[in-house]
Formats: C-alpha cells, sequence, structure tokens
C-alpha cells in the first residue's frame, strides 16, 4: 500500500468513500460534478501545514481508503501537540481485509513523527463495530465528547 496526501483530482473519490455509509448518506452530497464546497475544502485543508488529508493507494495505484489527520498545537501538556484523527473510509469493495489496522498503524507512526503526545478520535455512538474496532487497537474512551451542531 502506497500512502500518500491527495490532490484536487482525488476529491471525488474521497467524497465518494465519505458518503459511502449509513450516516455519511445523511450528512453529504456526492454527485458529478462534486458541489463546490467540497472544492474550496479541500483547498484549505491543503494549505494547512497542520492538515494531512491522505490517499491509500493499492499495488495498481488505486485509490482504495482515505483519512485525515489534523495536528493541533497547544499550551497544555507544555505545548504538546494532539493529533486527530477523522474521516477514515475504506472502499467499500475492500473492507473486512485488516486494511483499517494497516490504516491507522500508519496514522499512529505519522502522529509519532510529527511528536504528537496523543492521537485522538470521535466515533458516532450508533458505530458499535467501529468503538470495538477502535479499542482493539488500544484506543481508550478516557472523555466524554460533546458537540452542537449549528
Amino acid at each position: 500500500m502506497n500512502f500518500r496526501k491527495a490532490t484536487k483530482e482525488d476529491i471525488s473519490i474521497i467524497v465518494e468513500m465519505i458518503a459511502d455509509d449509513e450516516l455519511g448518506k445523511k450528512r453529504e452530497n456526492f454527485q458529478n460534478p462534486l458541489p463546490q464546497e467540497y472544492i474550496k475544502a479541500f483547498e484549505e485543508i491543503n494549505a494547512d501545514k497542520n492538515q494531512e488529508l491522505i490517499i491509500v493507494q493499492d499495488e495498481n495505484n488505486e485509490i482504495i481508503g482515505t483519512l485525515q489527520l489534523s495536528f493541533i498545537q497547544y499550551l497544555t501538556y507544555r505545548g504538546g501537540i494532539r493529533a486527530q484523527i477523522e474521516a477514515v473510509r475504506i472502499r467499500k469493495d475492500k473492507r473486512g481485509i485488516g486494511l483499517g489496522k494497516t490504516m491507522f498503524e500508519w496514522a499512529i507512526n505519522r502522529a509519532k513523527e510529527r511528536n504528537a503526545h496523543l492521537l485522538q478520535l470521535t466515533t458516532d455512538k450508533q458505530r458499535p463495530q467501529a468503538i470495538k474496532f477502535y479499542e482493539d487497537l488500544g484506543f481508550k474512551a478516557t472523555h466524554e465528547g460533546m458537540k452542537i451542531h449549528f
């Protein structure tokens, strides 16, 4: 597998993967042509040195997965860096063969390379299989997350 930063040409495939699950179908707008808000978001992510939108390619250079890492600098933890992983998706026909674990191992190593002191994620409580997967990787539910949607 090959991990690389996403390019503008990858956006449509990424959005398609993000929209291809029960929750994603409700909140995404995958269509052709792709709505401009996705292009604008990609440009902002790509311009930010603390954001890494990653695609995963197989041995045939086909895109089979994606994830986004954000590196958050803050004052606590002695000026530490917190890594946040989001939007981890695997193409539907490639799920269930261990790619998720490989992608998380890559992300953990990348966070360590950037000197992050922890890697965090949020997951929807409606995804019990995902929660079990994250726990098996060593993630612990140490805090109660809260959100307000606008």
